[in-house]
């Protein structure tokens, strides 16, 4: 048996690599992708890595992610590694890093804070105050988040 793994290249769009194990369906989740959208997307999941001992891997044919969405997966994939695929060559790569600042993407753990009330247009907002390991604060409620507590 072959160990090479045959997934094809995609001619554009953006390759999540390093994933650890087992979190490639989350890191679809945070960026909202279902399915159902009409792009190709390839998992690869619980293959050998040097760096991570086993790893997920995310193909996503057709589309760039913008910074935001770039920042967002180290909710779920702090190890991450992003190429940017142009004409089947790679011409950005970049690691994922938490952002500053996430807007209504996760919801405040804290049952009582005004963004979980109901017909309460408030928006979710969370500040990083700490970067390693990730540490987000609820601007409304003031309730503290570990990055991967929020999903």
């Amino acid at each position: 048996m072959s160990k090479e793994l045959m997934v094809s290249k995609i001619e554009r769009g953006t390759v999540i690599d390093h994933i650890p194990a087992g979190r490639a369906l989350a890191v679809l989740r945070v960026l909202g992708i279902t399915g159902r959208e009409g792009v190709r997307v390839a998992l690869v999941m619980n293959v050998e890595s040097k760096k991570l001992g086993r790893k997920d891997i995310v193909k996503i044919e057709g589309r760039e992610l913008t910074p935001e969405e770039v920042n967002i997966i180290s909710a779920v994939a702090p190890t991450a590694t992003i190429n940017i695929v142009r004409d089947y060559t790679v011409v950005r790569k970049f690691k994922v890093s938490p952002p500053e600042v996430v807007k209504g993407r996760f919801r405040c753990k804290n049952p009582t804070c005004i963004t979980n009330a109901p017909r309460e247009p408030v928006e979710p907002t969370f500040l990083l105050v700490r970067r390693e390991p990730p540490l987000f604060v609820c601007t409304y409620c003031g309730r503290y988040h570990e990055l991967g507590d929020l999903l």
